[in-house]
């Protein structure tokens, strides 16, 4: 390879400049590390484990209780879980059959329910018992047949369950008769028919993961087996995962991150997957301190919540041996606290950025843990190229001139679903034939190759890590008949990184109440996921224009940032 062309291949160390990728199904990948190792453990929930010949068991009967209600192959099946062995089971069943999963967050609320479930063509569904009823409301206006539920306890051992429920099992809405459901136990002891899985080719479609669009909805990104292992693969390189090594699995699967850096890395390298159902810097420092785990990955919000955890004071840090942050900017203050604790608590730790997109699976650039650089994203993954271009251009900018992140390699993703102008405008070929994904992201790349982000072009806003959508959430209260106009932006906030403001022009200046603020966050939660909803409303009489007429919200951002309040 061409140094000179890759200067970043010198600070590989022991990583490998390229890798040979397997043509097989995800579920293929966790099959080989059964076959090498039946007895380790493959996840650990909330103290219940199976080994990997375990999980493959399960696997194989989802995919035969799944077959015996009707799913075939090709068909889409929306998986709507938390980091759970049931989600994770149902992920590479549908693979098993040749099936498509649909990943969506089970909180997203019943009109992004719909929106899901008509746009992945979904006539299948998992969620657990307490969302039934965001489904059901949806139904009918959705290609939704079956829907299968599970509980949390399901996968629990007995003690377990029992002291679910009395804490909170006992409080999720009982499951009226419903012929349009199915139980996950019922399907995972069902004696469906021997699965023949058909002919598949690596590059077919495997799962569909969401991110936002410019109209409003979020487009569905479409990802093959080879795209999902690839980047698995490579993450698994970088940091040299094994079967020694315990993964502390925070990041959700309905994520590029959790499903593919975090679950299949992990389980392609025969890893041990502690697997984190619902996020609190108080479950995740119980985790720390009690499975000991050697590798982690999370937003800033997180790690600034473990760094003053009291609980983490005492704890012995020293089994963990490598830290990643993504999503967001990562503060020069958060990383210090968080690594002073380690330190503290016997280990020896760089919290380190990479940077990654749902396009591409996930992270696809990184810090070397030997040589990592502070302030930037890092350096491309193996089989992966970076080029930072004139923005909307295929032209490369100089070294250190900021412009367009574009990448090209293995988990580069398939295209929009259904959005064949919105592929064409991210993928390209340039003239060096390979196709590229121009991110829309800004940033730049030094000399050696690494890369620091600078900010994204498309309007977006990180909370808590979770990527919030402006256009989508003004598409919400431009439906308020109160509202003329709307204008949506993020705020500085110390907790969250950015919080939710909605700026609104009233039809009637005379109901700008406090009143009707609330009355809108409360219209957007009924129709929005809990991060995309405001946390304030400040009503104008009139919002600001750019010189073409267009809503300047890169001037409300300006107000925000510059005054302490609205």
């Amino acid at each position: 390879m061409n140094l000179e062309a890759r200067p970043w291949l010198r600070f590989y160390g022991d990583v490998p400049v390229s890798l040979e990728y397997p043509p097989i199904r995800v579920d293929e990948v966790v099959a080989r590390t059964a076959d090498r190792l039946p007895d380790a453990v493959a996840y650990d929930f909330l103290g219940s484990t199976a080994t990997y010949a375990e999980l493959t068991d399960a696997i194989d009967r989802c995919a035969r209780g799944l077959a015996a209600i009707g799913l075939r192959p090709g068909d889409r099946i929306t998986i709507s879980m938390p980091t759970s062995p049931q989600g994770v089971i149902a992920f590479y069943a549908a693979s098993r059959l040749g099936a498509v999963s649909s990943m969506i967050h089970p909180l997203s609320a019943p009109d992004e329910i719909a929106h899901y479930l008509t746009l992945s063509d979904s006539r299948f569904a998992m969620t657990l018992d307490a969302f039934y009823g965001r489904f059901a409301e949806v139904r009918d206006r959705t290609p939704l047949e079956t829907l299968v539920l599970a509980r949390i306890g399901d996968a629990l051992s007995l003690p377990k369950r029992v002291g679910f429920w009395a804490t909170r099992g006992r409080k999720i809405p009982a499951v009226p008769a419903d012929a349009g459901v199915v139980w996950w136990n019922d399907v995972m002891s069902s004696a469906g028919p021997e699965i023949r899985t058909p002919a598949t080719d690596p590059d077919d479609l495997a799962t569909i993961l969401y991110s936002g669009g410019t109209t409003g909805l979020p487009k569905g990104i479409m990802l093959s087996h080879h795209n999902v292992t690839s980047e698995a693969m490579q993450v698994a390189a970088w940091v040299a995962i094994d079967e020694r090594d315990v993964v502390l699995a925070v990041l959700p699967i309905f994520h590029g991150f959790g499903l593919g850096a975090l679950v299949h890395a992990g389980l392609l390298s025969g890893a041990k997957l502690v697997m984190v159902p619902q996020f609190s810097a108080e479950i995740v420092a119980k985790l720390m301190r009690t499975k000991r785990p050697t590798l982690m990955a999370g937003v800033p919000t997180l790690y600034d919540s473990l760094a003053r955890d009291p609980a983490l004071a005492k704890a012995d840090l020293s089994s963990l041996r490598a830290a990643f942050s993504g999503a967001d900017t990562l503060q020069q203050a958060v990383r210090d606290r968080f690594e002073a604790l380690v330190a503290e608590r016997g280990g020896d730790v760089r919290l380190l950025e990479g940077y990654g997109l749902t396009e591409a699976v996930t992270a696809i650039l990184g810090n070397p843990l030997h040589a990592p650089r502070v302030g930037t994203v890092g350096i491309a993954f193996p089989d992966m190229l970076v080029e930072i271009c004139e923005p909307g251009t295929e032209r490369a900018q100089p070294v250190g001139q900021d412009g367009e992140i574009c990448v090209s390699g293995p988990p580069v993703m398939l295209g929009y679903l259904d959005d064949a102008e919105a592929t064409a405008e991210s993928l390209r070929t340039h003239a060096d034939g390979h196709l590229w994904l121009h991110t829309g992201d800004l940033g730049s790349m030094d000399a050696d190759g690494f890369v620091t982000f600078a900010s994204r072009s498309k309007r977006m806003i990180k909370s808590s890590g979770f990527n919030v959508y402006p256009s989508q959430v003004e598409t919400v209260l431009q439906e308020h008949p109160a509202v003329a106009e709307s204008c949506v932006i993020g705020v500085p906030d110390e907790s969250q990184g950015q919080r939710v403001r909605a700026y609104v022009v009233v039809r009637d200046p005379a109901s700008a109440t406090d009143a009707l603020a609330a009355e809108l966050i409360a219209h957007c939660r009924e129709r929005l996921i809990k991060w995309s909803c405001p946390r304030d409303v400040v009503f104008r009489d009139e919002l600001p224009l750019t010189r073409i007429g267009k809503v300047d919200f890169r001037a409300l951002e300006a107000e925000a940032t510059s005054t302490a309040s609205p």
